[in-house]
């Protein structure tokens, strides 16, 4: 048994934090949680000493794609690497999430069998990893040129039906949806309906207002990205359909993934590029592959990738605040993985955006990064919050977390499945 003693724990309920916490894990679930003093640490147990320290839930990053490592060249990347992504650049991004304090993930594209075998291999034990729930390939009308290894083209209801059903047959833990407004309402509707048959969520883009008007009508449960691209906010009929899905009770959260950090933060990343020599990105890549990169990265202001993002960064805060005022629940997801944006430092960095530059209530946003991604994803039962019954996935960093969120970039301890991996 081990006990971990002292802290101040911020369970992911979002209520007020335990001080002088004391957490008692036999294997690897949460057995007991109390205070010292009223809880008693068994004889013999590992007493780890949290003194100090917040504790709180591992962390949830919603939004990555581990087949990507930050490389501006997406052209080059998939045709250079999409054979190492199963064996090498996969198993990478996730080891460098869980040393992050992301002790699960949601991978949303991907080749199928790439995804599902680094998942399994992360659930059997033989590579570190957070658990990791995989979407494979992306549903759209057509993939683009040359990315048909995971973007698969959907033409007519029934091959819209089959290409869900080979998802759900390979056992893929969520649809990825994107470009919906480019299909037919029949073809959008029926994979979510094919989906939702299998008791599979469906993540939607929303980057164009369309998509997201489809989104809502066919049942999308999930949207990602605030979207809209530089224009101000989202239209007000919008505003109007998004509230009156939050309205329906019956039917669950509306879930929302902004994931507004990689946009928020291009400028100072461009102006101030240390960050990018940051070793922690250079985890489990060889030499070959860390080289690439770094060549691709070589002029940051340069990126046909970021080159509207100017013009977009002031309108992020306006589209946030209208998610935050509509009656969805919002997700913290990264988009971890895009040009500059490494798996080591994503997630935090939503946190401190969302905290430090929108106002969000630091409790609030934790919440959002360990409650709430457990219920979207139908495992609010095992994780998403230190109490009895649950996996002991626990994350410790060393000062006030609630007074100074960035204290995430550097998570002190790092327990999953009651093993101490950090």
């Amino acid at each position: 048994m081990k006990a971990l003693v002292g802290g101040t724990l911020i369970d992911g309920f979002g209520g007020v934090p335990i001080r002088n916490s004391v957490i008692l894990i036999q294997d690897e679930k949460i057995v007991a949680v109390g205070q010292e003093g009223s809880l008693e640490v068994p004889d013999g147990a590992e007493v780890i000493s949290t003194e100090g320290m917040s504790v709180m839930p591992g962390l949830w990053d919603m939004h990555v794609h581990l087949m990507i490592n930050g490389h501006s060249d997406y052209t080059h990347w998939d045709s250079t690497y999409i054979d190492v992504l199963d064996p090498v650049i996969m198993p990478a991004s996730a080891h460098q999430l869980l040393l992050a304090g992301v002790t699960s993930a949601r991978d949303l594209g991907a080749p199928l069998e790439a995804s599902i075998n680094v998942r399994d291999r992360i659930n059997r034990g033989e590579i570190p990893g957070p658990t990791i729930y995989v979407s494979g390939p992306f549903i759209q009308k057509a993939p683009y040129p040359n990315t048909e290894a995971f973007r698969w083209g959907v033409n007519g209801v029934a091959d819209a039906r089959a290409k869900v059903k080979k998802l759900a047959d390979a056992g893929v833990d969520v649809i990825k949806l994107i470009d919906q407004d480019q299909m037919t309402l029949e073809e959008a509707q029926a994979v979510v309906d094919e989906a939702h048959k299998y008791g599979l969520p469906v993540v939607g883009h929303s980057h164009r207002p369309e998509e997201i008007r489809i989104g809502l009508k066919i049942g999308v449960d999930c949207f990602e990205h605030t979207g809209l691209s530089s224009a101000p906010e989202y239209p007000e009929d919008i505003m109007l359909m998004i509230q009156e899905r939050a309205a329906k009770m019956n039917m669950g959260p509306l879930f929302w993934t902004p994931t507004v950090e990689g946009l928020y933060n291009f400028e100072s990343v461009r102006d101030n590029p240390e960050k990018l020599d940051d070793p922690s990105w250079h985890l489990d890549l060889p030499d070959s592959i860390i080289a690439d990169i770094k060549a691709s990265l070589k002029y940051p202001g340069r990126m046909p990738y970021f080159q509207l993002t100017p013009v977009r960064k002031p309108t992020l805060e306006r589209k946030f605040n209208q998610l935050k005022q509509s009656g969805v629940v919002m997700l913290i997801g990264t988009d971890s993985g895009i040009p500059m944006k490494f798996h080591s430092q994503s997630t935090w960095n939503e946190l401190d955006v969302w905290v430090n530059e929108f106002g969000y209530d630091p409790m609030l946003a934790i919440k959002s990064a360990t409650y709430w991604p457990s219920v979207a994803m139908g495992v609010s039962d095992q994780v998403g919050t230190i109490s009895e019954g649950k996996k002991a996935d626990i994350i410790a960093v060393r000062g006030d977390v609630l007074k100074h969120i960035s204290l995430l970039q550097d998570v002190d301890m790092v327990i999953k499945n009651g093993k101490r991996v950090k």
